[in-house]
């Protein structure tokens, strides 16, 4: 056992990190003013339905309406004489012929709103506990692939049938990694469990009106158990008494075996602190990530993809230039599944590793990132390299990034990401010196700026200024205001 759990509980924020080997893995973090969404139940209503993007909008309660697409739709049972199956064919149904402006739907969030978008919905239901996950109104069991004995996956499939049979439960089911090892009474309790609150969501929303919340997933602290707490977990350890008696409340209900995981940080230094969690969130604010060899990436997120530049950087290692290339793209690809998973990156993500030569390396370059994604819980997709020699793969995105999280658009930028140089703003003041001189009759002219634009009027482009002067027949003074930015200014008639 080489994981830890390790939960940090503020009055305004909960933060958990999943660390492996004492490295940081996984970051989440859950404010009131930013909570996640992901598999919260609500009653919806229909606003309104695009036919030509194939979705419609719901009212759910939020501030922004969320998104519905047809693909997440499940169709309504057939009436009386209708096939009991659509035709077969891979066009997807009209809209309009599932939704209509003003129905009320029982949908789940799949993605949390992102940026100006609203959240992803489905009328796929599904409800999580320790071992399984419910589809009220799926049809079979499902097994997670990360159980790669067959015998297991049959013995599995097998007790969830039976027992489904048994207590003639509908809907289907989707057995988690962690149901490996699992007996038929644990399973058992488990499906006993998922019933219950299915028939609650059900009764509460036959009750509620549209556009609110049904049904609200676990807090972080709890839900960070059910959904990472495995043989593979060493300890969970959490520095609020009233977090861990919380924790421990829902581990001996739910998991018993794992309660004696679960510590209560009494040390005199704060956790993350002592963990290198804070260095380590911190870092993942920055663009660039060093390698031990000397090499870095350099990550930008943006709101259409994210890239990745693989850099040599001052890394001379290896006999050969091709060898040297070889490695520290071997190295960079181990660095970039970490990153995804610490900073939440998802979406389209582009690789721009250094160009190989050998094919032979590329295939071997292309095999180490999938080995090194496979530990990801997020569903991730790589395709082949590109013949500009980027690699193009997908991560699946249901919640924000750490940069979106804890960080805002830059006020001197706004978000560009660069402002104007000094010398670029002298030349837009000259043309604002004429332009106002022309339009209108004064004594002289006052020019507010940052003080490194009026040192550079006075300095570099004093001569400019001069003949400026003799130009306009009045004289140009120079004031800096230092809650200016450096391009930020105004020209003042006095």
């Amino acid at each position: 056992m080489t994981g830890e759990i390790l939960v940090n509980a503020a009055p305004r924020e909960t933060r958990a990190v999943l660390v492996e080997n004492g490295v940081l893995q996984e970051v989440y973090i859950e404010r009131p003013s930013r909570k996640g969404l992901v598999s919260n139940i609500y009653k919806g209503r229909v606003s309104r339905v695009l036919p030509g993007m194939q979705a419609a909008f719901l009212d759910i309660g939020l501030a922004r309406n969320g998104f519905l697409h047809v693909a997440d739709i499940l169709a309504p049972p057939p009436g009386p004489g209708e096939p009991e199956h659509p035709p077969s064919g891979d066009a997807e149904p009209d809209i309009r012929t599932l939704v209509h402006e003003g129905d009320e739907l029982l949908v789940q969030v799949v993605k949390d709103p992102l940026g100006t978008k609203g959240a992803r919905l489905s009328t796929h239901i599904s409800m999580p506990s320790r071992f399984l996950v419910y589809l009220p109104r799926g049809e079979r069991v499902g097994i997670s692939s990360r159980i790669e004995s067959e015998a297991e996956r049959n013995r599995l499939r097998d007790t969830i049938t039976t027992l489904a049979e048994e207590g003639k439960q509908r809907g289907g089911y989707i057995v988690r990694t962690a149901a490996m090892g699992a007996e038929m009474p644990e399973l058992h309790a488990d499906m006993m469990y998922l019933d219950r609150l299915w028939a609650h969501v059900r009764d509460l929303a036959m009750s509620t009106s549209a556009g609110n919340l049904i049904h609200e997933d676990l807090p972080l602290s709890t839900r960070v158990l059910r959904d990472e707490l495995g043989p593979q977990v060493r300890r969970v350890v959490v520095d609020s008494r009233a977090e861990y008696e919380r924790m421990l409340t829902f581990t001996r209900a739910f998991m018993p075996g794992f309660a004696d995981r679960i510590e209560l940080h009494t040390g005199p230094g704060p956790l993350f602190d002592l963990h290198g969690v804070e260095d380590e969130i911190a870092r993942a604010l920055e663009p660039k990530v060093p390698l031990k060899s000397g090499g870095y990436l350099v990550i930008q997120q943006t709101e259409a993809m994210t890239t990745v530049d693989v850099n040599t950087g001052g890394y001379v290692g290896y006999r050969n230039l091709e060898e040297t290339i070889f490695r520290t793209n071997l190295e960079a690809a181990v660095a970039v599944a970490r990153q995804l998973r610490v900073r939440n990156l998802g979406g389209i993500i582009i690789i721009d590793f250094i160009d190989m030569i050998d094919e032979e390396h590329r295939r071997a370059l292309i095999a180490a990132l999938e080995e090194a994604l496979s530990a990801d819980r997020s569903q991730t997709h790589i395709a082949t390299i590109s013949p500009l020699g980027l690699v193009e793969m997908t991560r699946k995105r249901t919640r924000e990034s750490i940069e979106h999280l804890l960080c805002g658009i830059c006020p001197q930028c706004n978000g560009r990401g660069s402002v104007r140089t000094a010398e670029t703003v002298c030349l837009e003041v000259f043309r604002e010196l004429v332009r106002q001189s022309r339009q209108f009759q004064s004594q002289e002219l006052l020019v507010l700026a940052h003080r490194d634009v009026v040192a550079r009027l006075q300095e570099d482009e004093a001569p400019v200024l001069a003949e400026l002067e003799t130009l306009l027949g009045r004289p140009i003074r120079l004031r800096a205001e230092p809650l200016y930015g450096v391009d930020q200014y105004d020209v003042v008639l006095a």
